[in-house]
């Protein structure tokens, strides 16, 4: 071979290896924020079950459920917004673990300067990684699965995103039912005070009447101030979770009640197998186990196997086997083989320690939604006597026998166990909601990531 042809034949290698290269374009970071000003601007369209049925769109103009919040919190939440720049980087490392090194080539050419030769030199290896290939088949498993583990962490962030949103939502449909008594309860003390301070102006009550009625009025409108600052924290905090501005303010729906089986055991049980969490976190153990085994095949030698030839200033020709290999007098992989044994241990305990939490924590919320509902009906109970009494006031202040002091005594008294029963009502809902998302049930099946793609480690 020529010294030109020679040339030509890199010059047209170098070539072909740059045409395969990616290039850089640069890509700015934004400038402004993206917040949205009105509930239609959101992403409505939620993806059906079927691939080929049209995204069901839902209404902005109408009150939205709970659970519709919920969906949109999935659909449009900031944070969730970087899911598919996470799905791609463990597309990428998956990528990076399929692709074996690249064979290396070596060319040594020589001029002849002085001496008995009769011509220049020339020597010519090429090379690969022999473990790189005995480790091939782990590397990728192991990133197949650390894959899924990716898919499973994210549908439980937007698991835990749709659980606030509809949280949320309840807790303001809740504060703004609590708002209305209050507002009622403080308007009939308002009226009671105007009649008592006429009644001590006439002289036909002493000043001292006014004093337990002004306490009660300081009181009620204590309780709006408290009531107005956390439906506007709870307003804010869905603002920002649904990606607006936090001025926006849209009708929000009762909430529904979530539909659980009368037996809860098989749920428990089957929970590793459905909650995205534990699946990750099984997928994950799944991946150190492969990663085991790896470190413990890495313990073969760095060995690459190759073909040598040439020829010399005389011009003889030669080629040939060529070997190199690590002598593994120092190094045997000790350090990776301990590392992958003690995350792998580490993993198993974090896995153990979860499933025995979403367990506890199950049969925990079970028995306080049971307490909570026996109170409810309580509550209801007796606010009903409240509200029968109250009517019954009413009636004989309107025939002149009950005093007006007496009457808003009876009232106040029936709106205080309305307070009781709603915040009864916001209790139970927020535990249900709670006891739906450990049991991993309860929530829309049209998730950004396809829980089918996780739930097969």
């Amino acid at each position: 071979m020529s010294l030109s042809r020679l040339f030509r034949a890199s010059a047209a290698g170098l070539v072909f290896s740059l045409a395969g290269c990616a290039t850089y374009h640069a890509l700015p970071p934004p400038d402004h924020s993206n917040l949205k000003v009105a509930l239609a601007q959101l992403n409505l369209a939620v993806p059906s079950d079927e691939p080929s049925a049209a995204p069901q769109k839902i209404d902005p103009e109408k009150p939205l459920t709970p659970s519709e919040v919920g969906m949109l919190a999935v659909l449009n939440n900031p944070d969730l917004a970087s899911q598919p720049a996470q799905l791609d980087a463990a597309r990428a490392d998956l990528l990076s673990e399929t692709l074996l090194p690249n064979p290396s080539v070596g060319i040594a050419y020589a001029f002849l300067l002085d001496g008995a030769g009769t011509s220049n030199s020339l020597a010519a290896s090429i090379s690969q990684d022999i473990r790189s290939i005995i480790t091939y088949r782990s590397r990728v498993k192991a990133a197949k699965v650390r894959l899924k583990q990716v898919s499973a962490n994210l549908l439980w962030q937007e698991w835990q995103v749709a659980q606030k949103g509809r949280l949320l939502a309840v807790d303001i449909y809740a504060d703004q039912l609590e708002l209305r008594v209050r507002s009622k309860e403080l308007e009939l003390l308002n009226e009671e005070v105007g009649q008592v301070r006429a009644a001590t102006a006439a002289g036909n009550l002493d000043v001292t009447a006014e004093a337990p009625l002004l306490a009660a009025k300081a009181g009620a409108e204590s309780a709006i101030s408290t009531t107005r600052m956390t439906l506007l924290t709870d307003w804010q905090s869905l603002d920002a979770l649904l990606g607006l501005e936090p001025s926006v303010r849209f009708a929000i729906a009762a909430s529904e009640p979530v539909q659980l089986p009368g037996d809860l055991g098989p749920l428990i049980k089957s929970l590793p197998a459905r909650r995205p969490d534990l699946v990750a976190l099984r997928l994950g153990y799944k991946a150190s186990q492969l990663d085991v085994r790896k470190a413990i095949v890495g313990q073969f030698p760095a060995f690459s196997l190759g073909v040598a030839g040439g020829w010399d200033t005389s011009h003889v020709s030669s080629a040939g086997p060529t070997i190199n290999m690590d002598l593994p007098i120092f190094n045997r992989n000790q350090g990776v083989i301990a590392s992958a044994r003690a995350t792998r241990l580490q993993l198993r305990a974090d896995y153990q320690a979860r499933l025995d939490e979403a367990e506890g924590m199950s049969k925990a919320l079970l028995a306080r939604e049971q307490v909570t509902g026996s109170n409810l009906e309580k509550a209801r109970a007796a606010s009903q006597d409240a509200t029968s009494l109250a009517d019954s006031a009413l009636r004989a202040y309107q025939q002149g026998n009950l005093g007006q002091r007496d009457l808003t005594d009876y009232q106040t008294t029936a709106l205080e166990r309305q307070l009781d029963v709603l915040g009864y009502q916001r209790t139970l809902d927020e535990t249900a909601l709670a006891l739906s998302i450990e049991l991993g049930a309860g929530f829309p099946k049209t998730m950004l990531v396809s829980p089918s793609k996780v739930t097969n480690p």
